[in-house]
């Protein structure tokens, strides 16, 4: 279908990291046969989690305050704002208040970080 509308009810799995309160879930996914993936995140207040990029990502504030510790500073977005980062950047996403989000990523997140020196990183999170 070349048209799709995605809400985070159409999530087939949600995942969580570690024991904190961050979730994601992809709509759009590598099987798709996208060259996206877009997914939902949720995080409550406090929760960070630091990630090294391995993709190009844009996240889209849809409630809640979030900022991106970079090594050029932090930026801190809100609802209606985006926040953009690009592969090989070191970053904790930091959720300032109950926070949710979706993000938009080129090339597809999983098969990026699965193919990387970041790969462990993906041990931290479980089925939720």
């Amino acid at each position: 279908m070349s048209v799709e509308h995605f809400t985070s009810d159409d999530a087939s799995t949600w995942f969580q990291r570690l024991d904190q309160q961050i979730f994601l879930a992809d709509v759009l996914a590598q099987d798709s046969g996208a060259s996206i993936s877009v997914g939902f995140a949720r995080y409550g207040k406090g929760e960070k989690n630091p990630w090294k990029m391995t993709y190009d990502e844009a996240l889209v504030i849809t409630s809640g305050v979030f900022t991106v510790e970079g090594p050029s500073g932090s930026v801190t977005a809100r609802a209606g704002e985006v926040i953009y980062l690009r592969s090989g950047a070191e970053v904790v996403y930091v959720a300032d208040e109950d926070t949710e989000l979706v993000y938009v990523t080129y090339p597809h997140w999983l098969a990026a970080t699965e193919s990387s020196a970041e790969a462990h990183r993906l041990h931290d999170f479980h089925e939720a």
